[in-house]
């Protein structure tokens, strides 16, 4: 139970260093960073400098591993040090609470790999896809800067507070450091924000799944094989992670490879389910994934599904140092400069850094990393690998999604992704209404495209996920079966994209019921206990049916349910970044150490800024492709005039459109309030405990010693090698 303590309860002296620091860096270190730095800048600055000449792929991989590799080693492991002053001989509340169903000491290498997988789903995908309209360098910056000062940050400062509060989620965390008034705000836009969010990955799921045999059943093979994998671990051979990584892994792709040989046998039409059918699947998935054991399907299936995508974009990073492309796409467009674009619109400014959400900065995480995660970790030192280093891969993730999208020629590009009401229906409309963008393809280089991955049309294909799956089918059949293996590899990224986005959906939903039980707990003590079964059965089904309901009606009306809402999808992400931020800050300055709340008072600033210019412009712009309610006045003038505008086909969807642009517009609006009334509770907490004579209290639990030894890291040093024999453990499984 979370006691109220002083802000820094005394702690004894750790009995060993912290596996944080490592030691100064001796001569050979210095040599491999120099060389390390030397050579991101030589590609910062090629593609920086570069105009009008090719640029090929490369440099971007240089560049983000670079600025990765650096961050990681220094600027992570500054925060960690100086700033949360991690403490390993500290029990966290998996250790303390123990109870086998959601607080659960978990191996660092399967709980990397189910936090990556619970935080990597379609922003990372289909963001960079689209901001790709405005040239392949401000995506570039943002994705790789953005994720080292602001979203890695995010996701391991609140992993760590949260963790040091028993796991609170983020909204709860905000009504007992900000106060009641600014809680309640953020318990409300957290958990609203949050229902969207959930509804708008299932749709892709959804969509992508619905006429995939193959992905249907590889993708259902996942959860007996991560069933097995948990009760192997467990119960048949207990700490042995790598011999059951090895099994699972193999029956992965045992899966995958079988889904193929199901799509093309008398099976296909078992596993070809209908739109409505696989919501319904979905909703009674994300059910049980909530109930049962955190042991038993979520942490497995993640940590299995994990192999999987990081696998797929170690080959695509592979495929690009083999065939090493070149970018088509300009560094900074046209559109970019005049915020008129096809696939989406607005300006650079603030529109580029809302497209781009997951694989730069994203509320969605810190959901995550206040949920499952800090009820799952084993040591405090292991933040710096959960959260800052999952979110170093997934920002990779985004970067090979932009290389996949910048790869292609523009004119097919933008083919895929202006909307139908411009290019038309045909190959020949998409081809001229091309070239008044100032771009060429020819029809029958449409049609070559279509043909090539054995789809009908690729005309109009919006969304960004057609268009990723057609770069990755380009990177792959260049290195890997040649162009005749295209249409191969164009079904497998859409498998892939989907298994990719599920993850998010199961553990967000099982975060949604942690969410909703500390907000229920607040007025029925009961229903908060996460070990209270019916409570815990009743918040899951709130969750699902809420979700679920959005979906459903989604995928059976084209503009109803979800479909209404997922304009809000990007802003909504990054207002709930700055709730979270705002909730780091504060904590960081209740806790007297406001020498270093920049760290997240700096993302802060930012990311309110960008949302809060961006929620002004969808709410008050009267550029009808802009503004939520100057498209509400554009169709309903239209409608007044019997007239019929695209994307509707007739006058009920005239109808819809408007009821849809006026809802978004009042929750953009209904968001944006309050959020900025959490910022100001903030600000208004942080004023009084800098003008306290004494530290304000805080709700961190008190200290409790641990008995448990494990690495920080995914690779044990000598150290913690010497303290692991010490203990009875081994590198490969620890011990308590």
């Amino acid at each position: 139970m979370t006691t109220t303590t002083p802000a820094s309860p005394p702690t004894p002296p750790p009995t060993t260093p912290a596996p944080a620091g490592r030691g100064r860096l001796n001569p050979r270190s210095i040599a491999i960073w120099t060389a390390i730095a030397i050579a991101g800048a030589i590609a910062w600055g090629v593609l920086a400098l570069s105009r009008g000449e090719e640029i090929n792929a490369i440099w971007l991989v240089v560049a983000a591993l670079a600025s990765y590799a650096i961050a990681y080693r220094f600027y992570a492991r500054f925060i960690v040090r100086k700033v949360l002053k991690v403490d390993d001989t500290r029990a966290t509340p998996a250790e303390r609470l123990d109870n086998g169903i959601d607080y659960q000491p978990t191996d660092r290498r399967i709980l990397v790999g189910h936090h990556f997988a619970a935080i990597a789903g379609a922003g990372p995908l289909v963001g960079p896809v689209l901001a790709a309209q405005m040239g392949y360098l401000p995506g570039t910056m943002w994705i790789i800067f953005g994720v080292i000062f602001a979203g890695a940050v995010q996701d391991m400062v609140i992993l760590f507070f949260s963790m040091r509060r028993n796991g609170k989620s983020l909204g709860q965390m905000a009504r007992d450091e900000i106060g009641t008034v600014g809680g309640i705000a953020a318990l409300v836009a957290v958990f609203s924000i949050m229902i969207i969010l959930l509804a708008v990955l299932a749709l892709v799921v959804v969509n992508a799944l619905a006429k995939s045999p193959w992905g249907t059943f590889s993708i259902a093979m996942t959860i007996p094989i991560a069933l097995f994998m948990g009760f192997y671990l467990r119960v048949l051979r207990p700490g042995r992670v790598i011999e059951t990584t090895a099994i699972g892994v193999g029956l992965l792709l045992l899966a995958i490879v079988a889904g193929g040989w199901v799509q093309e046998s008398g099976l296909a039409d078992t596993f070809t389910l209908s739109p409505e059918t696989l919501t319904i699947c979905l909703i009674v998935y994300g059910f049980f994934a909530s109930v049962l054991p955190v042991w038993m399907l979520l942490a497995p299936r993640d940590y299995l599904s994990t192999f999987m995508k990081v696998g797929v974009i170690g080959l695509l990073a592979v495929g690009v140092l083999v065939a090493a492309p070149v970018l088509r796409t300009e560094a900074v467009t046209d559109f970019a400069r005049e915020g008129n674009g096809p696939v989406f619109s607005g300006a650079l400014f603030p529109f580029v850094f809302i497209t781009i959400a997951c694989g730069a900065l994203s509320g969605f995480h810190a959901l995550i990393s206040s949920g499952t995660t800090p009820k799952m970790i084993q040591k405090e030192s292991q933040v710096r690998l959960v959260g800052y280093g999952a979110m170093l891969m997934e920002s990779f993730v985004a970067v090979m999604a932009l290389i996949a999208a910048c790869i292609l020629e523009p004119g097919l590009y933008y083919a895929m992704n202006a909307p139908a009401g411009v290019l038309g229906s045909t190959v020949d409309s998409a081809s001229a209404a091309v070239a008044n963008l100032g771009f060429t393809i020819s029809p029958q280089d449409l049609s070559a495209a279509a043909a090539e991955v054995e789809e009908q049309t690729l005309v109009a294909r919006t969304g960004g996920a057609p268009t990723l799956a057609v770069g990755m089918s380009e990177i792959f059949s260049s290195f890997l079966g040649g162009s005749g293996l295209k249409a191969f590899w164009y079904h497998f990224a859409i498998m892939f994209e989907a298994l990719f986005i599920l993850t998010t959906v199961d553990a967000g939903t099982r975060v949604g019921r942690f969410m909703l039980q500390d907000t229920l707990g607040n007025i029925w003590k009961p229903i908060g206990r996460v070990s209270w079964k019916p409570g815990l059965w009743a918040t899951s089904a709130v969750v699902v049916l809420a979700w679920g309901y959005f979906l459903y009606t989604g995928v059976t009306n084209p503009l109803g349910g979800i479909n209404q809402l997922f304009p809000l999808f990007g802003i909504a992400n990054q207002l709930l970044a700055a709730v979270a931020l705002a909730v780091a800050t504060t904590i960081l300055v209740k806790s007297g150490r406001l020498k270093w709340a920049w760290v997240t008072g700096i993302p802060l600033v930012w990311d309110a800024t960008v949302t809060l210019t961006a929620s002004w412009q969808k709410v008050f712009s009267d550029n009808p492709a802009i503004g939520f309610f100057a498209q509400r006045e554009r169709f309903s003038d239209a409608l007044d005039r019997g007239e019929v505008l695209a994307p509707a086909k007739n006058l009920d969807d005239m109808r819809a459109v408007v009821t849809n642009s006026t809802v978004d517009g009042v929750l953009a609006a209904f968001f944006a309030i309050l959020v900025i009334i959490v910022i100001v509770n903030a600000a208004w907490v942080c004023y009084k405990a800098i003008r306290a004579r004494e530290p304000l209290p805080t709700t961190e639990a008190p200290y409790v010693e641990s008995k448990i030894v494990a690495p920080a890291g995914l690779f044990p040093t000598a150290e913690e090698r010497r303290e692991l024999a010490a203990a009875g453990a081994s590198s490969t499984g620890d011990r308590t």
